[in-house]
């Protein structure tokens, strides 16, 4: 049960990192400057990737032995990569506006999904 809540914990930490990509990338689009790679994008991206890794690792696992009706193993996957991609894209100007929001909505929807499958669980047991 304790992976439960870890997993929990993940998932809306990586929410709150998506959020806070698709808060930078609007500023960067709005001032036109890139983020310094070494001082901005590489460290945020390293932060988000390690909580990313363990995150899907545990969700596959999760998703595979629970199997809620509407949540498949090749969402979380696609959700990591969305995950990993807004991390690093949110610092440049250039980044497809469009295929940033959505990466961020397909990777919010995900997360959101398993929080609320995580939190149904527990009032269930």
């Amino acid at each position: 049960m304790g992976n439960e809540q870890e997993l929990l914990k993940l998932t809306e930490k990586l929410v709150a990192y998506v959020q806070a990509s698709d808060d930078k990338f609007k500023r960067v689009k709005e001032s036109g400057e890139k983020g310094n790679f070494y001082n901005e994008v590489k460290p945020f991206a390293d932060e988000v990737k390690a909580i990313n890794d363990r995150w899907k690792t545990e969700a596959v696992v999760w998703v595979k032995k629970h199997k809620p009706k509407n949540l498949y193993p090749q969402q979380v996957e696609s959700a990591s990569e969305h995950i990993e991609m807004v991390s690093i894209q949110a610092f440049f100007p250039e980044t497809s506006k469009t295929r940033f929001i959505n990466y961020v909505n397909s990777a919010i929807y995900v997360l959101k999904q398993l929080i609320v499958l995580l939190t149904e669980d527990k009032r269930g047991t």
